[in-house]
């Protein structure tokens, strides 16, 4: 019998996200939408934790889903002591003027126990759709 180790999400990491329209980078004309985010990371529990890999749910407004695994955040893989705010920006491009994004943060406890973060739902817009 094989023993299937669960995951199970950690309640003492807190996510917030930003995003922000890069018109300069856009071009509707031609159906691509650029938008650039920042996400920070709170701890705020007792033990450290290192950040081994994401996963990103990217849904666009025609319903289109694209899933983005791999190791760390930009190129990173940092540890995140307790009471520290681990930051980072990135970028999405979509085909739509809007959609969102959610998904995971794969994480490495002290003690070796593999849990997950959820990334909360987050929605990328560009002014065009609010029109």
């Amino acid at each position: 019998m094989s023993m299937i180790k669960q995951k199970t999400v950690y309640p003492h990491f807190e996510i917030h996200a930003k995003v922000n329209y890069v018109e300069t980078e856009s071009r509707p004309e031609s159906n691509y939408f650029f938008f650039a985010y920042h996400i920070s990371i709170t701890n705020k529990g007792s033990a450290s934790a290192q950040l081994m890999g994401r996963h990103w749910i990217i849904t666009d407004d025609s319903g289109h889903i694209e899933e983005v695994r791999g190791a760390g955040v930009v190129g990173a893989q940092p540890r995140i002591q307790p009471g520290q705010t681990f930051q980072y920006e990135s970028a999405c491009p979509l085909t739509t003027s809007s959609g969102s994004m959610r998904g995971s943060y794969q994480m490495l406890s002290e003690n070796g126990q593999i849990f997950d973060i959820e990334i909360p739902e987050f929605y990328l817009v560009a002014p065009i759709a609010l029109h």
